[in-house]
């Protein structure tokens, strides 16, 4: 849990679309200042709960049992495993539009991306909007290990090809793992 995570953020939202908040994190050793003096005063156990870290099982639970994911990270993320085990729960996300969140979350199916914080308590309000079976349904269509594998192989068969350095370059964008 570091301060590049937005856990001030999340909570700030959670507060402001009055929605309780569990924060499931390891805290880094170097991190520990910072949790102590940031954020340890803003967890009250009741709207805001710090479960700490989460084995792959209790995990599945915590991100299934949830309305959403709040992924309000102020770096840019090459990747962000959390947001794709949440949509194979079912369980949407909101993210902040920074990093590789637009290139995985389909904004208004998956989940919502937004610039700031008043947008993501807007957001919040329109949860209901989401259909938690389509956002499996679009996991199961990009990031599964099969659908990966087949997405490297695709692009692997065209390297031999005339123009492989456009589609080469391509592979570079595209952040599969």
């Amino acid at each position: 849990m570091t301060a590049e995570k937005g856990p001030e953020a999340a909570i700030r939202i959670a507060r402001a679309a009055k929605m309780p908040l569990r924060i499931a994190a390891k805290v880094p050793r170097g991190e520990r200042n910072y949790f102590k003096e940031q954020l340890e005063p803003q967890i009250d156990g009741e709207q805001v709960q710090l479960t700490g870290e989460v084995n792959d099982e209790t995990k599945r639970q915590f991100l299934a049992g949830a309305a959403a994911l709040l992924f309000p990270i102020d770096w840019p993320e090459p990747f962000g495993l959390v947001m794709i085990e949440a949509m194979a729960c079912g369980t949407p996300v909101i993210a902040f539009k920074s990093g590789s969140v637009p290139e995985v979350i389909d904004d208004g199916i998956t989940g919502f991306v937004v610039p700031g914080e008043a947008e993501a308590v807007e957001a919040i309000g329109r949860l209901s909007e989401l259909d938690r079976r389509q956002v499996r349904r679009h996991f199961e269509k990009r990031f599964t290990t099969r659908w990966m594998a087949q997405e490297y192989l695709r692009h692997y068969k065209t390297l031999g090809k005339p123009n492989a350095g456009e589609v080469h370059a391509g592979i570079h964008q595209v952040r599969l793992v």
